[in-house]
């Protein structure tokens, strides 16, 4: 008569089939996994990649708005010659300020986009694009002079926090371009900062180079 301890040990357990079988499942379900996984995280880089290079091309035309009417006497008149009576350049009504400091425009950067990224970062000399405006006299309770009445606090307006960091290549190295050259140019001309592109050659989940973008 069979013991009733091996009548139990032999109906516990697995064979080694099953468990062979079960481990190759779980091996298949695995490296089906790890792809996905690393689509996931590719993907959120590629939403940062889009993130940064929006906001600093936001900032460029913003910097680019508020030099309408900068230093009219300059490299570039304000001037319209075609309007009778001459007419001054328009200004974008989301520009609240005008770029006070001439000495950033040089003569070749006759579009006046920024010089560099890092102007974006740094801040520049604005002021306002409406004139202050104080009624009565002019001089309030005696305290100030009629000359300091129009004088104006220096004002820096910054147009970037920090310069983003490129999350495809880990580092703040990003391809520029100026308005004097096309898309396929390889190297920054050192005029202005028209655009601004990531410099990984890789390839993105749609096929495309981040460089492209």
């Amino acid at each position: 008569m069979m013991k009733l301890s091996e009548k139990f040990g032999r109906q516990s357990g697995y064979s080694m089939l099953e468990l062979v079988a079960t481990l190759g499942v779980l091996a298949v379900l695995v490296m089906g996994t790890i792809p996905m996984a690393q689509n996931a995280h590719k993907r959120q880089k590629e939403q940062r990649l889009r993130d940064a290079l929006a906001m600093m091309r936001r900032a460029i035309d913003e910097f680019r708005r508020d030099t309408f009417g900068a230093c009219p006497q300059g490299m570039v008149n304000s001037v319209n010659p075609t309007i009778p009576g001459g007419g001054g350049a328009p200004a974008d009504p989301r520009s609240r300020v005008v770029i006070d400091d001439c000495t950033i425009f040089d003569t070749e950067n006759l579009d006046r986009y920024p010089p560099s990224l890092q102007i974006l970062v740094d801040g520049v000399k604005v002021r306002s694009r409406m004139p202050t405006m104080i009624s009565g006299s002019g001089i309030r309770d005696g305290s100030l002079q009629a000359t300091e009445i129009n004088e104006e606090k220096e004002i820096i307006k910054v147009y970037l926090r920090e310069l983003p960091i490129d999350p495809m290549t880990g580092e703040q190295d990003w391809k520029l371009r100026s308005s004097y050259q096309d898309v396929g140019s390889d190297s920054w001309d050192d005029i202005n900062v028209f655009d601004v592109r990531s410099s990984s050659e890789e390839e993105a989940l749609n096929g495309e180079k981040y460089s492209d973008w």
